[in-house]
């Protein structure tokens, strides 16, 4: 069975060096598949439950805007404790945390006045909001945490090799769990019961890191800073701002920051679009969850065929700047067409679905190996600040643009038409720093230096 896998990997990815690599990679594919199946479980219940609990036509956008305030000090608290906790048992311990904080969750759902059986929703219902952030949290810190931790202790050869590898198993999760986690499909009124499965998973998450830890030899966690860059105890103990510092003022992490950026604040234009569009045709949570739980898995599928038919040769052999250009052309393709057909559910679920699965796919296994010829400081801390403002300051500035179309009852198709006319400049920003940025690396690799 593993030689008939070694095999079928080695075609679509190129040859591992040894069987312990393979299932060093193997491990590390299972453990994020694990995050990601849950997170993708998660994600469907954040949005039926906000709009159950808060109601989201009206509120939706400034979910994604309360998420940030709330996650920015969150980072600042998780990069503090990079400095004093070894990574893979800070990883143990987060995962334990979320747990522990999802069955807290999963007792308030089960609540008669604050939980789903109240079904009057009201933008005073805090548990809502509560629930939307720390939902956002968990996709931000576990996913950066982890990938901190794997391209620590990752050359950029194999990085090649694993990386795809990792993401197949995310995106057979991403097909799974949401499929599977659905409380319409397992038979119960409302998502609470899913939301406690959840809490298990989590648990699970840190006994799958402390097995990996104990069963990988120390020569095998080693990655390609270590030995490039020599770290010393005169610089002291960095700051917990010392990310934000290395984003602001190192052009190199500041060109990964606008290419997470862009790309979300098109995106979640989208997304809003498709999400209200869906409250508006669909009624009762476990209905909502159901349909969110059908987009996950179809964008599962569509990313696990790319991953398996060798998307990702794309990066393999013809190099970092083609892998980077890809995404943005079929972006500004997938605006144009929901100009086209503004009123159309299924044209914006089919959007997204190709959306989101290609950047899982290829981008976002492309941008992972940026982060290979930087420090460890760059990797711990820069990585979540990136994260945080690439990803999720950027979904906000999506979120406050898409809340102009209620506050200011802009009409659907003019809302698109202005979305769609602001999405051309942004594109070609995307593709200038996609160049720049994949000049950096491909000199930093070259050379066998680190960028910053």
């Amino acid at each position: 069975m593993l030689s008939r896998l070694k095999r079928v990997a080695q075609s679509l990815w190129g040859k591992f060096e040894s069987r312990e690599e393979l299932m060093r990679f193997l491990q590390l594919a299972i453990i994020f598949g694990l995050v990601i199946g849950t997170y993708w479980s998660l994600r469907t219940m954040k949005d039926s439950i906000f709009n159950a609990i808060v109601g989201g036509v009206d509120y939706l956008w400034m979910a994604k805007i309360f998420s940030l305030l709330i996650n920015v000090p969150l980072v600042i608290i998780y990069s503090k404790l990079t400095d004093i906790f070894p990574r893979h048992k800070f990883f143990c311990f987060l995962t334990a945390f979320y747990g522990i904080s999802t069955l807290g969750f999963a007792w308030a759902f089960s609540h008669e006045t604050i939980g789903l059986a109240n079904m009057v929703a009201g933008p005073d219902r805090y548990i809502g909001w509560a629930w939307y952030a720390f939902v956002e949290s968990f996709g931000s810190l576990v996913v950066a945490l982890f990938w901190a931790f794997t391209t620590d202790i990752t050359k950029p050869e194999a990085a090649k090799r694993g990386f795809p590898l990792i993401i197949l198993f995310a995106q057979m999760a991403n097909i799974v769990f949401p499929y599977v986690m659905s409380a319409k499909k397992l038979g119960f009124a409302n998502s609470t019961p899913v939301v406690v499965i959840c809490a298990g998973l989590m648990f699970l998450l840190s006994l799958l890191m402390m097995n990996f830890i104990r069963t990988t030899p120390e020569k095998d966690l080693v990655g390609y800073a270590a030995g490039n860059v020599e770290t010393t105890e005169e610089e002291g103990e960095p700051g917990f701002l010392d990310g934000l510092k290395l984003l602001l003022t190192k052009g190199y992490l500041l060109g990964i920051f606008l290419i997470i950026a862009i790309y979300e604040v098109i995106v979640t234009i989208v997304d809003n679009h498709f999400k209200v569009t869906a409250f508006t045709t669909h009624t009762g949570e476990a209905n909502v969850q159901a349909l969110l739980s059908n987009y996950a898995t179809t964008t599962g599928i569509v990313a696990f065929l790319c991953v398996l038919f060798g998307i990702n040769n794309i990066q393999r052999k013809m190099g970092m700047k083609v892998s980077l250009l890809v995404l943005p052309p079929l972006v500004g393709l997938a605006i144009l067409l929901i100009k086209l057909n503004p009123e159309s559910l299924q044209v914006a679920f089919w959007i997204m679905v190709f959306s989101k699965a290609v950047n899982y796919a290829l981008n976002q296994p492309t941008i992972k190996q940026l982060y290979i010829p930087t420090s460890k400081d760059t990797k711990y801390k820069a990585t979540a600040w990136i994260e945080m403002f690439g990803s999720r300051l950027s979904k906000a500035g999506g979120s406050a643009f898409a809340g102009l179309r209620s506050v200011e009852g802009i009409g659907v198709a003019s809302f698109l038409s202005i979305a769609a006319a602001g999405s051309i400049g942004l594109i070609a920003l995307w593709i200038y720093i996609a160049m720049y940025v994949s000049k950096k690396y491909n000199k930093a690799i070259k050379d066998d230096t680190v960028v910053c």
